[in-house]
């Protein structure tokens, strides 16, 4: 049996960042990854660091967004000296572009809420009219009538991201090993625990985090944990490299580091389903298009379709399990903003062996609804 001081159930961003962040506090850590059969949202994103629009009625995930995004800076740096592997990390700010003066109001609202829920914390953003837009973004469409700006936005390259946390994971001396979906955690009767893979293997820790996604409600239930999440499909559009035309990423185009559009968003209850759909397709080219008419005359290359990570209020879950100290579950939508924090904070509080009282608004008790007195 292989003994470790912490095991981490899940290989995509998520749970790449937890492991690498306990790896360079010195821990051991044997990373368990399901497979190329499992749901990789962290190879099917839209790889932004997006600040402005999370955390609406939820302040406390605004801040913790916020700083993750203050964090990334330090973290993709210390990848790549790490491992010599640049993330593609850039911070220029971003914007949402508005195609009606309804959806500029809605989004400034949105925005004026965050602002007004944050408190005394710093938060920056600026609703701009059409002529201020322009100067930011080159080649808008004439339906556009404005956008919001916020400065602490930014986008990397997600694959590169990934690729650098497992290297960096592997120079702490951490091992990673795939093709291991889990069967079973167990109580050892002198502490720790044993996770049995479904091949058979034994693995041994003080501790274990739960960063597998869409897995984790099944993983959760192994430990008395309640996590539930569930996949909401999204499809991304790519198209052919351009030259150099946009110096800051919008919540629906960005271009990539590699010279490449990627176009978004849409959202979907379809369960499990990762086909792609022509018509939601043709709906992101549209109204893409109206933004930026220029990408019109660019040839689409792929396209396809991921699952997004979403609890019923869509943010994330962050707890320990009750009945098994020492077994964590970190989980949720947005990985790429987070990667930061999870890496170079939360993986402190893992290591430490208790989360801090700022993330008990996080817990899944939030969604239980006391009984009728």
């Amino acid at each position: 049996m292989s003994a470790t001081d912490c095991i981490v159930i899940g290989g995509g961003i998520v749970g790449a960042a937890i492991a690498y962040g306990l790896a360079r506090r010195g821990l051991g850590v044997a990373m368990l990854d399901e497979g190329d059969e499992a749901f990789r949202a962290s190879r099917a994103n839209f790889a932004l660091v997006w600040v402005q629009s999370k955390g609406l009625g939820f302040p406390d995930y605004a801040a913790w967004s916020r700083r993750s995004a203050a964090l990334w800076p330090e973290l993709a740096a210390e990848l790549e000296e790490t491992t010599g592997i640049a993330c593609g990390y850039r911070r220029p700010g971003g914007v949402t572009p508005a195609l009606s003066e309804a959806e500029l109001e809605a989004q400034a609202a949105k925005l004026a809420q965050i602002r007004h829920e944050a408190g005394n914390q710093p938060f920056e953003y600026e609703v701009l009219e059409r002529p201020a837009l322009d100067r930011l973004l080159p080649g808008l469409g004439p339906k556009v009538v404005g956008g919001t700006f916020c400065p602490l936005d930014g986008d990397t390259n997600s694959l590169r991201s990934l690729r650098a946390l497992h290297a960096g994971l592997a120079r702490h001396g951490g091992g990673y090993h795939p093709n291991r979906k889990v069967r079973s955690i167990e109580a050892l009767p002198g502490g720790g625990y044993r996770v049995l893979s479904e091949a058979g293997e034994r693995f041994a820790a003080d501790k274990v985090v739960l960063a597998a996604g869409l897995g984790n409600k099944a993983l959760g239930a192994l430990v008395g944990l309640e996590v539930p999440v569930r996949p909401v499909q999204g499809q991304v559009i790519v198209t052919e490299r351009a030259q150099p035309l946009l110096e800051l990423p919008t919540i629906n185009v960005r271009q990539t580091d590699e010279g490449g559009f990627m176009l978004g968003a849409s959202e979907a209850e379809v369960g499990l389903d990762t086909a792609t759909e022509p018509g939601i397709l043709s709906a992101i080219a549209r109204r893409n298009i109206q933004t930026f008419p220029f990408l019109a005359r660019l040839h689409i290359v792929r396209a396809w379709a991921g699952l997004r990570v979403m609890t019923p209020d869509g943010f994330p879950i962050y707890q320990q399990a009750d009945a098994f100290p020492g077994v964590f579950v970190v989980t949720g939508h947005s990985g790429v903003t987070t990667a930061a924090a999870h890496a170079l904070v939360l993986a402190g509080w893992i290591a430490d062996g208790a989360l801090p009282e700022e993330l008990r608004a996080f817990s899944s008790e939030r969604f239980r609804v006391p009984a009728p007195a």
